[in-house]
C-alpha cells in the first residue's frame, strides 16, 4: 500500500476508534489521520505479538488499525485526564 492508502486507511481508522473512545482528546482531520497512523503502526504490533503474524488485506488492516487507533486515544485521554 502506498502512501496516500496508508493515510486513507488512518483517516478511516481514526474516524471509526473516535466514534468508540469519543472525541475528547483529538479533533480535526490531521490529528484523527495521526492517531490513526500510529493505531496502524500499533495495531501491526498488535497483531504480530498476539501470533496472527503479518496483517494482509484492506479489512483486516482496517480491523487492527482501528483497534490500535482506539488503544492509542485511550492513552490520549488518560494523559489529558489530569488535566
Amino acid at each position: 500500500m502506498d502512501l496516500i492508502g496508508w493515510i486513507i486507511l488512518g483517516l478511516i481508522a481514526g474516524s471509526i476508534s473516535g466514534w468508540f473512545v469519543g472525541t475528547r482528546s483529538v479533533q480535526g482531520c490531521l490529528p484523527t489521520v495521526v492517531v490513526g497512523i500510529v493505531g496502524g503502526i500499533v495495531g501491526g504490533w498488535l497483531s504480530r505479538e498476539l501470533g496472527f503474524g503479518r496483517v494482509e488485506g484492506f479489512v483486516g488492516a482496517l480491523i487492527f488499525a482501528t483497534l490500535g487507533s482506539i488503544l492509542v486515544r485511550i492513552v490520549l485521554r488518560a494523559i489529558e485526564g489530569g488535566r
